[in-house]
């Protein structure tokens, strides 16, 4: 007798692995915790085999959770096709996404090749903008997910990472730090100066810019330091040189609109798995 995989369970299965926890999954498939856990047993009694095992706090799959996974997604995304083709419930409009230029260069391509695979009739509008101007366009209804940076105590906020310093070490030990930075508002210019000034490091602005392309091409070419996270110069060991001051953390944020369509809060399901694993 075939065994049947309950797509509910493989939807909380899912949930808990893209959100980090049993808990903050609970906000995503609307069930109580002790229920979610109730799930992954029936699960893994399913499958005949465990599917997590703990890492002190967390939850780790085990291979075959690890096996299981990218069928669940397969599954689900059928499931999701079939109920839009019976029911007709397509999305009226573009699906409209806000993404930092960080996110831009790192999730785009992924995120956008799975929700066109869900939503093939779907148009998507992509705005690429600094977190300041994507938070307003939300808050304007111009556009329905965004993933922005914000400050690290924001409850929107997918993970919280490191700012670093980014650079050639030999401008590092120069008297006058040449350092690199975007136009205002920008959260890493404001902590980058904060924390030079903080500490009485003398520097000068060798480069100021809106472009992010920019700022890269400056700090690649060895013309000045800069702050950003680790997502800034992928493969490249951020700047850890004597001398220069720490700097705080940033969040990834993700907000979406109020009383978004199916179709919306499934990009932003997908935006938030694809930030969690950055």
């Amino acid at each position: 007798m075939a065994t049947n995989l309950p797509t509910e369970l493989l939807r909380s299965f899912v949930a808990i692995v893209d959100s980090g926890s049993m808990l903050r999954a609970t906000e995503r498939v609307f069930v109580t915790q002790s229920a979610l856990s109730l799930q992954m047993k029936r699960l893994e009694e399913t499958v005949l085999t465990p599917l997590f095992h703990r890492d002190g706090r967390r939850l780790v799959l085990t291979p075959a959770g690890q096996t299981l996974l990218p069928r669940a997604r397969e599954i689900l995304a059928l499931n999701d096709q079939a109920v839009v083709a019976l029911t007709g419930d397509t999305l009226a409009g573009p699906a409209r996404v806000g993404l930092v230029q960080d996110f831009a260069e790192t999730l785009l391509s992924g995120v956008l090749a799975r929700f066109s695979k869900l939503n093939p009739d779907t148009q998507l509008q992509v705005r690429v903008a600094g977190s300041p101007e994507l938070l307003e366009l939300l808050g304007s209804d111009r556009l329905d997910v965004i993933l922005c940076m914000g400050p690290p105590d924001d409850p929107a906020a997918v993970r919280v990472a490191p700012m670093v310093w980014h650079g050639d070490e030999a401008l590092a030990e120069q008297a006058v730090l040449p350092i690199a930075i975007l136009e205002a508002p920008c959260r890493f210019r404001d902590a980058a100066l904060a924390a030079l000034d903080r500490e009485g490091r003398a520097y000068r602005v060798a480069l100021e810019t809106p472009s992010l392309s920019a700022l890269r091409a400056a700090v690649q070419a060895g013309l000045a330091v800069t702050c950003r996270t680790v997502l800034f110069l992928p493969g490249s060991p951020p700047l850890e040189a004597v001398g220069l001051p720490e700097l705080p953390q940033v969040a990834y944020v993700q907000r979406t609109n109020d009383s978004p369509h199916a179709s919306i809060l499934k990009l932003g399901q997908l935006v938030h798995a694809a930030a969690i694993e950055l």
